[in-house]
């Protein structure tokens, strides 16, 4: 240990001198593989977020400052080079960009498992920093670090050298195992907050100076019930925790998208006065918190002062060439099998108006698992069973934005536009169900609207918290939805005592209770939490998850040679005399909106574009 005439011992607290230490903490959340500016769906380059751009931002932020630079989960899943490194193996792009980076440690997200422990693992292995994962215990299998205590060198604001001990802890959603029902045969994850509670006292002990809790988990607008999944606010009222970085929702905090309540400053950027930051999706942020930490004569480090803010990703942000290099022989390899040719399509195939019935995209997904579900259960005992199909828009703006749509033009089907059709690697599987079963399946899709009042005009026609992929269609039956009735569900899926469905046929035929059904769906759909839970959890498996959805397209595709879909919608609103609503859609939707139109028998309207550039339509019911 080294002493100089008039400047204090780096490691001794017991000094008379008075030390303070700027600390710069830099985090990205959710990155789903957006490792280059570049869209895969339509092949072509997109510099609206990316890590290779990050990395010139990190560059810039980290000049002359002690800095941290932290993941906060979510990152080998969600473009088509996350699906190509999952099958190819070796070096995994996302960590080799992360490696060159010189990231400090992660968190692990529930989109990590998407492709599997083994290739979650495997990943880990390759990475220079600790996967973190406090609430996630492995069956026979080695656990991920709970915590990390990183011993980090810094300068002290007049320049001399000090030592931090920084504890770093990441959770995830409890309900990940719940989300695919073979993890749950692999691991259990805990209560996020009961496990922090054990956790920041156990780091405390090991000597962590500050806390810093990597939590893969939102920000919610209500209190916390036990295992919830968003809970970064009620995480930063535990005693030990110093700052938060939160995800999982794609919001950005600080900042108007997160709802404001006790303790929750959207403004100033802080959960119960304790700095957070939500950097967003994809490369869209990076969030960045300033601390200022003091260390005076017989006292160890106190958190005297704190900032936060996140940072756009702008269009002309260069992207870094060295993650460029590290990333292109993976992405070329990604590109060269996304182009190749595999059908043809007579029409556009897009989902802009998804949530007024027709979109051509779920009905091309619903055409594929029929036909699959039923050649698999030939000559089985339920192949005399009438199949039907229920599939959800998974690309339908939200919090993704207006460009946020499935477009797939009219001419040649790459396997590229797949994606684009069906974005996550959910497995094919069929249920057994009834026509009560069938009726509560739309019940629950329908909640996605809210109540309309009859006679008003220009009501949002659907609730903001409820997503789009929780709206499922199902094929081969008739529906009408009443707006004017209560929804019988809530977003999370508790009965709200209404009932929407009115009219609901096969065939022309009204469905009754008893009638029997087989249901192809998706592994999604067999979890054993969420808004569909009570109907699947229990009910008789037709058919158990087998390949992956978008692969039963492909061979789907590749059979019919030339696809044609019918774009008539399957169900209808029920007609609400001088009443209007306003729903959004992406601007590139609007050359669609008089066909939609006449498809749906309604007079639409574009009128005008909101603060977020969505093309917004009135609906006359």
């Amino acid at each position: 240990m080294r002493d100089t005439a008039g400047v204090a011992n780096e490691d001794d607290p017991t000094s008379d001198l008075t030390d303070t230490v700027g600390l710069r903490i830099l985090a990205t959340t959710d990155m789903h593989m957006k490792l280059l500016p570049h869209d895969y769906l339509a092949d072509r380059p997109c510099r609206q977020g990316s890590l290779a751009q990050i990395a010139s931002l990190v560059d810039r932020r980290r000049a002359g400052r002690n800095t941290l630079l932290l993941d906060n989960g979510d990152f080998l899943q969600g473009t088509p080079l996350g699906d190509q490194a999952a099958q190819a193996g070796g070096r995994h792009p996302a960590i080799a960009a992360m490696n060159q980076m010189g990231y400090d440690a992660a968190a692990i997200g529930n989109h990590d498992f998407a492709f599997g422990l083994d290739v979650l693992q495997a990943a880990a292995r390759q990475a220079r920093f600790p996967f973190l994962a406090a609430n996630l215990r492995l069956r026979g299998r080695p656990d991920f670090p709970r915590f990390s205590i990183l011993d980090k060198r810094v300068l002290t604001d007049d320049g001399r050298p000090a030592g931090l001990r920084i504890g770093l802890v990441g959770f995830l959603p409890p309900q990940t195992t719940a989300w695919d029902r073979d993890l749950s045969r692999q691991m259990a994850c805990d209560d996020i907050l009961a496990t922090a509670r054990l956790v920041v006292p156990q780091m405390k002990e090991a000597g962590a100076d500050l806390i810093i809790a990597l939590a893969h988990s939102g920000i919610s607008h209500r209190p916390a019930a036990p295992f919830g999944e968003n809970v970064a606010a009620e995480l930063a009222v535990i005693d030990g925790i110093d700052v938060i970085v939160a995800g999982h929702t794609h919001e950005v905090f600080p900042g108007h998208q997160v709802a404001g309540r006790p303790g929750v400053d959207t403004a100033g950027g802080t959960l119960s006065g304790k700095p957070a930051v939500m950097p967003g999706f994809a490369g869209s942020h990076l969030g960045i918190v300033d601390l200022s930490l003091t260390r005076g004569p017989g006292t160890g480090w106190r958190l005297s002062d704190a900032t936060s803010h996140c940072e756009a990703v702008g269009p002309d942000l260069p992207p870094a060439p060295a993650i460029t290099g590290v990333v292109s022989p993976a992405h070329r390899k990604t590109m060269a099998g996304l182009r190749t040719h595999i059908a043809r399509s007579d029409q556009r195939i897009s989902s802009y108006f998804a949530m007024v019935g027709v979109d051509p995209a779920l009905s091309l997904v619903n055409m594929a698992q029929r036909w699959f579900v039923r050649k698999s259960l030939a000559g089985t005992r339920l192949e005399g069973l009438p199949v039907l199909s229920a599939a959800a828009p998974f690309r339908a703006g939200g919090r993704g934005g207006p460009g946020y749509y499935t477009d797939v033009a009219p001419g040649r089907l790459r396997l590229g536009n797949l994606t684009d059709i069906y974005s996550f690697p959910n497995r094919i599987c069929a249920l057994q169900i009834d026509g009560a079963d069938l009726r509560n399946w739309l019940e629950r899709s329908a909640s996605v609207f809210r109540q309309i009042r009859p006679g008003e005009h220009d009501q949002p026609l659907t609730d903001p918290g409820f997503p789009a992929y929780q709206f499922d269609v199902i094929q081969d039956v008739a529906w009408r939805i009443d707006l004017s009735a209560p929804p019988a569900f809530s977003v999370d899926g508790f009965p709200a005592g209404g009932s929407r469905i009115r009219d609901l046929t096969w065939r022309g035929r009204p469905v009754r209770d008893e009638d029997r059904f087989v249901l192809a769906t998706n592994s999604y759909r067999l979890a054993a939490c969420g808004l569909f839970a009570p109907l699947t959890i229990g009910k008789p498996i037709a058919l158990p998850p087998g390949p992956q959805t978008r692969n039963v397209i492909r061979d789907y595709l590749r059979q019919r040679r030339c696809l044609s879909i019918d774009p008539s919608p399957a169900w209808q609103f029920m007609p609400m005399p001088d009443t209007t609503v306003l729903f959004e859609t992406g601007p590139q939707g609007l050359p669609l909106l008089a066909e939609v139109a006449e498809r749906c028998g309604r007079r639409m309207d574009h009128v005008g574009h909101d603060d977020r550039d969505f093309a917004v339509i009135r609906l006359h019911l």
